[in-house]
């Protein structure tokens, strides 16, 4: 599946909120989200407008290898 290139930070964000994280902090224009599903894992979303594609697959992969999914799978159930 290809990434889409229009997801900025806040919609990102709002999205991950399906797998159970939620936003724990934000220092200038970064916001790190936090979720306890499949033990603790944190993660830093630019919020930018759009996430470049590199940064926004960068962070995809490690949220899809925390809980053992493909990135396909986690685009799927993020809808996005």
């Amino acid at each position: 599946m290809r990434l889409p290139r229009d997801i900025d930070g806040p919609r990102l964000v709002k999205a991950l909120g399906v797998l159970g994280y939620e936003a724990t902090r934000q220092k200038g224009s970064h916001i790190r989200v936090t979720t306890q599903r499949d033990g603790e894992n944190h993660e830093v979303i630019p919020y930018h407008h759009p996430i470049k594609t590199g940064t926004l697959a960068s962070i995809l992969k490690r949220i899809a290898a925390h809980h053992v999914m493909s990135v396909d799978e986690l685009l799927g159930m993020l809808d996005l």
